[in-house]
């Protein structure tokens, strides 16, 4: 057989032979790091039953009329099942067409802009402080960092007793003075002043130490050249310093706000959402309607959906903002 016809057969045969497909990015990612997903696998397993599982139902009972009296339910030997029936979005036109609504919607998007502002501010003003050489800066910054360390239901309980009305050491000291007690938490404005005080004073030192770590990853040189050139202070602050702290800043600020809006923690064991409701932001006036009274489970889903699709699109809206001005993220 000549080199030519064996050539021709060698080909036809080639052509015979499926051809494999390379493995797909998940198969190649789990071959070269199956170890990490072994070690990821009980996160993912936790998240899923208490994350997503959770989230799911809740979705599920936005479109019912669940509450307490027809839910599944155990009473003794008796199992009583469930009877609640779907009614669609008729949950989310009465969430929408609610001037309760409408007005804690307000008071918790003034409540996040001031507190995210407060923290962002003092947070980088004790950065700056503690980026310049001084003796004792170690001591500051643990002091400045044990609001934060501290667990939040414990630092909320102390505030809560030196704002009582009676026995506060607050009012104490303004009585001394003569100015006379107030009702800290008894007052919807100065309820209000309270809870963004206490808010403020638990969360700036998380944006201190963000940014702190963002300022010493600026090279040094940067301040050198900019101080040669006849840079003020100010003028090296704004073309150095900002420039250099946008992708910790962006990243603060939208963890910031996100877990500003859902401060739970602070609202309910300071006011309880009140005096009068006047304190309630979405997720404890979400959580009074679903635990309290007729424990109407359908309208605190609701709630839960729209808290939930809010912040998404913030999210949205802001990363797609950071990728208009330059930034990568």
């Amino acid at each position: 057989m000549s080199s030519g016809t064996q050539s021709a057969v060698l080909s036809h045969d080639d052509d015979d032979v499926p051809q494999r497909k390379p493995p797909g990015r998940l198969r190649q990612s789990y071959d070269k790091y199956w170890y990490a997903w072994a070690m990821v696998l009980p996160v993912v397993v936790v998240l899923l039953v208490l994350v997503a599982y959770p989230m799911l139902q809740g979705i599920y009972y936005s479109f019912t009329n669940a509450n307490g009296s027809n839910v599944a339910r155990t009473i003794g030997e008796n199992e009583i099942p469930a009877t609640f029936t779907s009614v669609g979005l008729q949950n989310y036109i009465d969430v929408f067409t609610s001037a309760d609504f409408w007005s804690v919607l307000g008071w918790t998007v003034v409540w996040t802009g001031v507190c995210v502002f407060m923290h962002y501010l003092l947070g980088l003003l004790s950065a700056l402080m503690l980026n310049r050489p001084m003796r004792g800066r170690a001591v500051y910054r643990i002091l400045l960092i044990i609001p934060w360390a501290v667990p939040a239901f414990v630092s909320t309980f102390a505030w809560r007793f030196i704002f009582n009305t009676q026995y506060g050491l607050l009012n104490i000291a303004l009585d001394w003075v003569g100015l006379g007690p107030y009702g800290w938490l008894e007052e919807p404005t100065l309820a209000r002043f309270s809870v963004i005080l206490v808010n403020v004073w638990i969360g700036f030192p998380f944006m201190m130490v963000a940014l702190l770590g963002g300022m010493q990853a600026i090279a040094p040189e940067l301040y050198e050249a900019a101080e040669v050139d006849g840079a003020t202070p100010w003028q090296r602050f704004w073309s150095v310093t900002v420039p250099g702290l946008r992708p910790v800043s962006a990243t603060v600020i939208l963890l910031g706000t996100i877990w500003t809006f859902n401060m739970f923690t602070i609202i309910y064991l300071m006011t309880g959402g009140g005096p009068a409701g006047s304190t309630n932001i979405l997720v404890t006036f979400a959580y009074n309607i679903g635990f309290t009274g007729t424990a109407d489970y359908a309208l605190a889903s609701t709630y839960g959906v729209i808290i939930l699709s809010i912040l998404l699109v913030y999210s949205m809206v802001y990363r797609r903002a950071l990728r208009a001005q330059g930034e990568v993220w």
